[in-house]
C-alpha cells in the first residue's frame, strides 16, 4: 500500500477564480468592497495613535499605591 493515501484528498477545501483586477490589487476588484489594503492599515493606525494619545499615563503617586497593594498583599498571604 502507499504511504499518504489515507483519504484526505481536497480537505483544503476549493480555491476560488480570481478577476485579473483582483490579481492586480486594483479597488474594488473584490466582490466584499474591502477596498484598498493600505488605506485601511492608515486608518486603523491613525486610530491607534489617537486612542494612545488620549489615554491617561500614570502618575508617580498611582505607581507607589500599587506597591503599597501588592505589599499588603504579600504580607497578608505570610500571615
Amino acid at each position: 500500500m502507499a504511504k499518504g493515501r489515507n483519504g484526505m484528498l481536497g480537505v483544503g477545501g476549493q480555491r476560488r477564480t480570481m478577476s485579473r483586477k483582483a490579481l492586480r490589487g486594483e479597488a474594488g476588484a473584490s466582490p466584499r468592497g474591502g477596498g484598498d489594503a493600505l488605506s485601511q492599515k492608515k486608518a486603523l493606525l491613525s486610530k491607534m495613535r489617537e486612542r494612545n494619545a488620549t489615554a491617561p499615563e500614570p502618575d508617580q503617586t498611582d505607581r507607589t499605591a500599587q506597591a503599597e497593594q501588592v505589599e499588603q498583599v504579600e504580607q497578608h498571604r505570610e500571615a
